[in-house]
């Protein structure tokens, strides 16, 4: 009876000591704004009709905190991306500009970022990748979205 008790207890300390401390994962830099893009990003439209194909992307304002960036990966598959530097306190530097696949923070850093994956390029400094919000795609609709 003793032994198992003491079982129960060991487990239970384990199964606790274990879990992980998501701290130091959390961006403080980017505050987490809902949004949803809902219907408004339709590709048939002439100011969306780029990401109809793939390595194409596109900027838009008045989503997320400074804006999103949409990539098109191919196969109906796209990305989206906060468009603010996630290593370092927003300021009026701090939104990214997109050529290519390289998103570059305007400030002295210079931080890049890889607007396929949101991987920080080397030589970028700071923990963070950038900030990925939820995409659907519904024909010809892509909806962005933030919880």
């Amino acid at each position: 009876m003793l032994r198992s008790i003491a079982t129960i207890i060991f487990c239970f300390v384990l199964v606790t000591s274990c879990q992980k401390n998501d701290d130091n994962d959390t961006n403080n830099f980017i505050p987490n704004i809902a949004f949803d893009t809902l219907n408004s990003i339709n590709t048939t439209l002439p100011q969306y009709n780029s990401l109809q194909f793939p390595s194409n992307h596109l900027v838009l304002n008045g989503f997320g905190y400074k804006g999103i960036v949409i990539y098109n990966i191919g196969n109906n598959m796209y990305t989206a991306f906060e468009i603010t530097d996630p290593n370092h306190v927003p300021s009026t530097c701090s939104k990214l500009t997109v050529s290519g696949i390289t998103a570059t923070c305007n400030c002295e850093d210079g931080n890049s970022y890889n607007i396929v994956d949101g991987a920080p390029f080397d030589g970028t400094s700071g923990q963070f990748a950038l900030k990925p919000y939820f995409v659907e795609v519904n024909g010809s609709v892509i909806r962005v979205y933030n919880n």
